[in-house]
């Protein structure tokens, strides 16, 4: 009996393997590492950092900016190493900087070096996501892949509430919570050179290659593109300042503020749902109601910061709708690049770390000079903005149409099947067993 293509055991790759549920909780504690500890947990330790390196609003902001400044860089040349190195040795090389950028940090004595560590650990970030994206079409069916991917995803919302214990019990010693994450990072590579398959894709030789990307879905791209942009601008503060809010309009000690990272994290893994909330409510809809939702996190937390039950709930709110944002527009992505793993995931991350990387200054730029409330109250306004246009935001399903038209305006005039109907999209069974459009639909 012949093996299915997809299942065939490509040539260098480990005899350990994963099921689909163990690869995506391996995924999950991979971003966790890189995304939650590497990179979001920064913001719980500012308020000891500004104090024992003497350092501004202003500065910090610029420093905040600087690993989604690597980020990007990195997330270009992503698909580029996991398709020279294979995507096990892309991964190891994601953890490296990881684990170089968190152990650099926790021995930095000025703001250069700080710097420095936190542009490796962008790095770290840039790497992952497109790495295991690779993996996952050698390991996991194809009609898993939105879900797996979605799940990965949560796994920023993981790293972050792990965080937490640390700020909890070293509030005082931020740097023995670095060498910490420093460790786990360095678990976390070694699980990725035992665990993921050393090649990059698995394809069968006679598979057809992927559709073109026509005008309709780069103007649906740019759309995307725009909106999580925006989506990172506008919570770019939250993640930076959120806790040295709290810390310098309130009496809150710093630790204390861990309390709001461990409720961003445990409301954040609800992202891991979004794909079934898009499908049931639309994608306009679901993105309008959470960016307003980060825009409330925001005002409420300037309105109330010494209060610990509001702006514990203030950070529910943001852990919620940031995480379900990030996957929305992940998802988003696959659908419009179908038969383009590497592309879906890239172009979003993109946007959203350029849009940090532009947000972190400005909000430390007006809180030099507006203070906490009025800054976080002005990117709240922002926000909501954005939210009016969100009937803009692409369709799921607009690659399907187009699709549709270059073909029967093309070879195939003279027959049309009622699936090929304009304006009707593709059926997820269509979609799955397509091989030019395998992932671009999650189950």
């Amino acid at each position: 009996m012949n093996t299915p293509a997809e299942n065939r055991r490509p040539p260098g790759s480990r005899l350990k393997t994963l099921s689909t549920i163990g690869f995506a909780i391996l995924g999950a504690g991979l971003i966790a590492i890189s995304y939650g500890l590497a990179r979001f947990a920064f913001g719980l330790f500012v308020p000891p950092m500004r104090s024992d390196l003497g350092l501004g609003a202003d500065l910090i902001g610029l420093i905040g900016a600087i690993p989604f400044i690597s980020f990007v860089f990195a997330t270009l040349i992503a698909p580029l190493a996991a398709s020279r190195l294979g995507a096990r040795n892309a991964a190891v090389l994601s953890g490296g900087f990881g684990v170089g950028g968190l152990a650099l940090m926790s021995q930095a004595e000025t703001a250069l070096a700080l710097g420095v560590g936190v542009a490796a650990c962008g790095v770290c970030t840039g790497l992952m996501m497109p790495a295991l994206t690779s993996a996952m079409q050698a390991a996991v069916r194809r009609s898993m892949h939105g879900r797996v991917t979605a799940v990965m995803n949560a796994g920023t919302s993981i790293g972050v509430a792990v965080a937490v214990p640390a700020a909890l019990f070293l509030a005082n010693a931020w740097r023995l919570a670095y060498v910490s994450f420093a460790v786990l990072a360095g678990i976390g590579v070694l699980a990725a050179w035992y665990f993921i398959p050393s090649v990059s894709r698995v394809q069968p030789a006679d598979a057809e290659p992927p559709p073109r990307i026509g005008l309709i879905q780069w103007t649906q791209l740019i759309r995307l593109s725009l909106f999580a942009f925006s989506m990172g601008f506008i919570a770019s503060g939250y993640w930076i300042f959120a806790p040295d809010l709290v810390v310098n309009l309130s009496d809150m000690p710093p630790d204390q503020t861990a309390w709001l990272w461990l409720a961003v994290g445990i409301a954040g893994l609800s992202g891991a749902i979004i794909s079934d909330l898009s499908d049931r409510n639309g994608p306009a809809i679901t993105h309008a109601l959470a960016l307003v939702t980060i825009s409330a996190s925001l005002a409420l937390l300037a309105a109330s910061p010494g209060q610990l039950f509001l702006a514990i709930v203030s950070a529910v709110v943001f852990g919620v709708a940031y995480m379900s944002l990030s996957g929305l527009y992940l998802l988003t992505g696959i659908h419009l690049s179908p038969g383009r793993p590497s592309m879906g995931p890239v172009l979003p991350f993109i946007a959203i770390a350029i849009g940090q990387a532009a947000g972190a200054p400005a909000i430390g730029f007006a809180i030099a000079h507006l203070g906490y409330a009025h800054a976080f109250a002005l990117f709240s306004t922002i926000g909501l903005f954005v939210a009016t246009l969100s009937p803009l935001y692409p369709r799921h399903f607009d690659y399907g149409e187009e699709a549709h038209a270059e073909t029967t305006n093309g070879e195939h005039d003279e027959a049309a099947t009622p699936a090929d109907e304009p304006g009707r999209p593709a059926t997820d069974s269509q979609a799955t067993d397509s091989p030019t459009t395998a992932g671009a639909r999650p189950e």
